[in-house]
């Protein structure tokens, strides 16, 4: 036996969608937990610790916005992958800024999903190459314990956002495109929807306040300047 790549956590109340979900990620290596509704998926992710979570939106019981806020305001930073209705954008947008990492829309290929799974678990990870600046002015990044501190007190980032600002501040002075950092940062080349990378920097910016080096450059995407002395 192989040893498995850990557990995903799938919280999906249509069954036909959760057996197929369960079966394309156990045939990549992962372990796998099905719960089908809200309050029963929030109680495994804090009983199981699993290293991702696919999670539905319209879960009965708890739903799957009120499950994110509830994993995020314990401190859990585990991985989410949202699933989502076509006509869920406002849930979609609401979810990404509660702390969720990527999203899905329905329907979608079971090999993109398990695709995304392992993607934000590369990210989670942490993104190869030298680290960003450590300390300057009133921001400090520490790319060992993926902590960011703002005139020495933490700040609670995904492992996204911290993808983000890390890559930023890497190249800072560089202009970035949505596509090239949708690219750089989230893995997805060719990926058509660059409003996720407004809602990422959005939100980055909100937690960081006027200390954030991110920097809007009209009509062509976003760049970091070095935190001055």
């Amino acid at each position: 036996m192989t040893q498995s790549k850990g557990l995903v956590l799938i919280v999906e109340d249509e069954r036909h969608i959760s057996d197929v979900q369960r079966l394309y990620l156990s045939r990549d290596g992962f372990g796998v937990h099905v719960e089908a509704d809200g309050s029963a998926g929030l109680a495994a992710a804090r009983r199981m610790h699993p290293v991702a979570i696919v999670l539905d939106i319209g879960l009965p019981g708890l739903d799957g916005i009120a499950f994110c806020r509830a994993l995020r305001d314990a401190g859990d930073w585990t991985p989410v992958l949202l699933v989502t209705a076509r006509g869920e954008e406002a849930d979609r947008i609401l979810g990404l800024e509660l702390g969720a990492d990527d999203y899905l829309t329905k329907p979608f290929s079971p090999r993109e999903l398990v695709a995304r799974v392992k993607t934000v678990l590369r990210r989670a990870a942490g993104p190869p190459g030298p680290p960003p600046p450590g300390s300057a002015g009133r921001l400090s990044v520490d790319p060992v314990s993926r902590t960011v501190r703002r005139d020495g007190e933490p700040v609670e980032l995904t492992a996204t956002e911290f993808n983000l600002l890390a890559h930023l501040l890497r190249h800072a002075g560089q202009v970035f495109t949505r596509e090239q950092l949708l690219a750089q940062v989230w893995g997805y080349a060719g990926y058509r929807d660059t409003r996720m990378v407004d809602v990422f920097v959005s939100q980055v910016r909100a937690k960081l306040g006027d200390a954030s080096p991110i920097r809007t450059v009209r009509g062509v995407g976003y760049s970091a300047t070095a935190p001055g002395p």
